[in-house]
């Protein structure tokens, strides 16, 4: 099994390891049966096809031969793709976590031939930087823990597994009371930020299920301050660079307090839940900034994220890359030189709405983002159809890569958003649209009377999670 064992596989980000140095195998059981034969430790690496951080530390390590020898010589290594085995990658955020760590992708573990957990991190540098030691080093450092701190290792494995078990069992006596949630609303309102929404600091998520749950205890508690903050939060987010001013659709997270710059993936679960919540908090505030924001994300998603099943129908693909021709955020970005030649006359207005200056607000560059307030109708359409030549341009330019894999769990995200925007905005062709997408669903995801969490290219992995049973009923 000396040999990199992925490219026979569908998964979009498993492909693109499938090339490496890398003895890579997919998760199951012929890897951990190498490990207990060669008696070695596993490394296991998850990420995502998007993930801008998973193509990095690919860049820098795994496609580098002198570190995959060493990871060779000293492991079995896997390679995980958290969107096909959300279960597995559940399990070993946790496990870094209770290490006192901060979890994300990619996601660096090692574990014993028995698949326990005992150290672990995210993304290591191919030289110590950020405050991290080089990856060799630890590579190096943990096989040596691994043959000659036995104890060391057993004493870690065995308070981790206690703590995961631990954890996995319920808390409190089972009840919950209005009053607890309002209590809990309280305890949130603490560390939200007044001033550009979502939670204080960097980065910033946009933690649509959280926000979901404020809105709703403002009601219980009759508090406006907690509606205000929900507010806030969604304006911000649809004012900023997260949000994707010229084509519709959120990226992930921000990297910094503002909302200015994300890191640019984009994900079909995170979208599918802020259209929900935008279409939740519009029906009190009848907002037009959240109504347009809600339907150009709809149309982001119908234009860039339809994928043909096996019969006439569509489904969705799980994400966008952030990068595209290697480099970050490149198919997002202007100069104000592209807006002055592509806009003429209207270029001025457009560059004093979207913050777009020589230098730019951003790597040199310009992530547009909206710094004047919503103008008169005329003004409007004017800018609308500034963004309209803009999106046309940028139709010419690399996209991003897309991983194609099919998701029931976020699919159903995404039907249950399109029929609450369409019955709230009258919109029935979007109803219409998600009807298409659950047919699909059950051609697609079925199989020999068995529903599947990922479908890529014809191929099934696991039979669906509980979140995509329950949200395809």
């Amino acid at each position: 099994m000396s040999e990199n064992r992925l490219g026979s596989l569908k998964s979009p980000y498993l492909l693109q390891h499938a090339d490496h140095p890398v003895h890579w195998q997919p998760w199951g059981e012929d890897a951990f049966e190498q490990a207990r034969a060669e008696n070695k430790p596993i490394l296991l690496s998850i990420g995502y096809a998007a993930c801008h951080w998973c193509h990095v530390m690919a860049h820098e390590s795994f496609a580098d031969c002198a570190t995959a020898q060493v990871m060779n010589a000293l492991y079995i290594n896997v390679k995980v793709d958290r969107e096909e085995h959300p279960d597995v990658d559940a399990i070993y955020q946790k496990a870094l976590m209770m290490m006192g760590q901060q979890g994300g992708w990619p996601l660096t573990m090692f574990l014993t031939p028995a698949g326990e957990p005992f150290w672990g991190g995210t993304y290591f540098p191919p030289r110590a930087a950020y405050g991290r030691p080089s990856f060799v080093n630890v590579l190096q450092n943990i096989s040596n823990a691994y043959a000659h701190q036995k104890d060391d290792i057993t004493q870690n494995v065995t308070s981790l597994c206690d703590a995961l078990i631990k954890d996995s069992q319920p808390k409190g006596d089972g009840s919950l009371t209005l009053e607890d949630l309002k209590t809990a609303g309280s305890y949130i309102l603490r560390v939200l930020d007044p001033r550009y929404g979502g939670m204080h600091g960097a980065p910033k998520f946009p933690q649509p299920v959280l926000f979901d749950f404020l809105w709703r205890v403002s009601a219980l508690k009759q508090d406006d301050r907690l509606a205000d903050l929900v507010e806030l939060t969604l304006k911000r987010m649809c004012l900023g660079g997260i949000y994707d001013q010229i084509g519709g659709g959120f990226a992930r997270y921000s990297t910094d307090a503002e909302w200015l710059a994300p890191h640019f993936e984009k994900m079909l679960y995170d979208n599918a839940q802020l259209i929900s919540l935008m279409t939740l908090v519009w029906r009190k505030t009848r907002a037009p900034l959240l109504k347009q924001c809600i339907a150009d994300t709809i149309d982001w998603v119908f234009r860039e994220m339809s994928v043909e099943g096996c019969n006439a129908g569509f489904a969705l693909a799980s994400t966008l890359d952030a990068d595209s021709e290697g480099v970050e955020g490149k198919f997002y970005v202007w100069s104000e030189q592209e807006i002055d030649e592509l806009l003429g006359e209207q270029a001025d207005s457009f560059k004093q709405t979207y913050d777009v200056t020589a230098q730019g607000n951003w790597e040199g560059h310009t992530i547009l983002r909206r710094v004047l307030p919503l103008k008169e109708e005329a003004e409007e359409k004017q800018l609308t159809h500034c963004r309209q030549i803009l999106l046309k341009e940028r139709a010419k330019r690399i996209h991003p890569q897309r991983d194609d894999k099919v998701l029931c769990d976020c699919n159903c995200l995404m039907i249950k958003a399109l029929c609450e925007a369409g019955a709230v905005f009258d919109r029935p062709d979007w109803i219409d649209k998600a009807k298409i997408i659950m047919d699909q669903m059950n051609t697609l995801m079925v199989k020999d009377g068995v529903l599947y969490h990922s479908w890529c290219a014809g191929h099934h992995t696991s039979p669906a999670y509980l979140d995509g049973r329950a949200r395809a009923l």
